[in-house]
């Protein structure tokens, strides 16, 4: 089956996770990512353990369907093989702090001379310019002074973050999405161009209706665990035997919740008769909920709150989200052969194109796995690359 990218090359000198997540998305879609590493490889397949074969958990999470190639970008033989990868690639991607390209001679400037056609991204923490742009950009950086990690958590307890490092990841599909654009642009135009991504836009976009709501009030959004700020009842809630989350987000839900766990009369409460109600009397009515909802199993609620037709879930483990008969069905859990360590289990793609979808080719590589085959398809022969070896430009 055909792949959406096929054809399309990206020179991908990306390291740890935002840029990775980026353009293992893309080799998902059918690129053929070359990923540039340092001496010694990326660092983040030291970043264990635990580990699988010889590399981090960690690295593999974020690099199957890339080609390894390492070069020492500080050495200048090896503008002879950057020069070649860009003059027979499409995309560019890197997440160095600002200003380190251009010392590496890998800057947008530089390499679109070479290439006129070259869309390049870069990822970093603030951006290109503004104050911040020489900050330090890591997620947990970005999480803070966005607002988002000040909303994350429980009521009267510290401010948390996300069990994944969440501004990376969303920073990544962003990019993503401006990389697809810039090449739906270069198909009308013949034209590439620049692509200044930064984390701490995005998080600030993803605010949406917390931004929202302090513009309309200037009140400040708190840590509500949870709960939602403007739907009630929207959030997890204890069982007798572990935890569920309940989602009324309409009057007809909340008929349907409250004849459910046995308490029409809730539904005709004028505290709780609407929505609104119901936010502004929160506390009374989430205490009430829980002593409820406390007082049977899991699933003894799931199966009252289906039949009702009222949204609601087990709060699952990730072993137990990993192993349910749904995921699996829809292929997010898959196992690839790696050459050092056999079989291992890999996530899935959710690119789920009728035509053209995505797939797992082949496991994250192991350090320089690709380096002779790819200078060899620049045109190197095998004496140029025993030069180069010699001289510590590749491994």
């Amino acid at each position: 089956m055909a792949l959406p990218l096929e054809e399309v090359r990206v020179l991908d000198f990306t390291r740890v996770m935002a840029g990775p997540f980026a353009t293992m998305l893309l080799g998902d879609l059918g690129a053929d990512v070359i990923k540039v590493e340092p001496p010694g490889g990326d660092d983040t397949r030291g970043w264990g353990p635990p580990w699988i074969g010889g590399d981090s958990g960690y690295f593999m999470s974020v690099n199957r369907n890339k080609r390894s190639i390492i070069i020492d970008l500080k050495k200048p033989e090896s503008w002879k093989i950057v020069k070649k990868l860009v003059k027979k690639s499409d995309i560019v991607v890197e997440n160095f702090r600002p200003g380190v390209a251009e010392e590496l001679g890998i800057s947008y400037s530089r390499l679109s001379q070479i290439n006129p056609r070259i869309i390049y991204c870069s990822i970093s923490g603030f951006g290109q310019s503004g104050p911040y742009r020489d900050k330090p950009g890591y997620d947990l950086i970005a999480l803070a002074m966005s607002g988002l990690m000040s909303i994350t958590g429980e009521p009267k307890r510290p401010p948390v973050k996300f069990g994944v490092p969440i501004a990376d990841l969303t920073t990544a599909l962003f990019a993503v999405i401006s990389i697809l654009s810039a090449l739906y642009w270069r198909e009308k135009t013949g034209r590439g161009q620049y692509i200044d991504m930064a984390l701490l836009d995005v998080q600030i976009l993803l605010l949406t209706h917390q931004a929202f709501n302090y513009f309309a009030t200037g009140t400040e959004p708190e840590r509500m665990g949870s709960a939602h700020p403007n739907i009630v009842p929207y959030q997890a809630f204890q069982t007798a035997d572990g935890y569920i989350v309940v989602t009324v987000g309409s009057e007809k839900l909340w008929e349907k919740f409250c004849k459910a766990i046995g308490r029409p009369d809730l539904m005709e409460n004028p505290k709780f008769r609407t929505n609104a109600d119901r936010v502004i009397n929160r506390e009374e009515l989430i205490e009430e909920l829980s002593r409820i909802l406390r007082s049977k199993p899991t699933d003894f609620w799931l199966e009252v709150l289906e039949k009702a037709g009222v949204p609601a879930a087990p709060i699952l483990t990730v072993g137990q989200a990993l192993n349910d008969e749904h995921v699996k069905y829809r292929g997010m859990v898959v196992e690839v052969q790696h050459p050092e360590a056999g079989f291992i289990k890999m996530l899935g793609t959710p690119f789920k194109l009728s035509e053209t979808p995505g797939s797992l080719r082949t496991p994250p590589p192991t350090r320089g796995q690709h380096t002779y085959e790819i200078l060899r398809e620049l045109g190197f022969t095998d004496e140029e690359i025993r030069t180069l070896k010699n001289k510590h430009v590749v491994e």
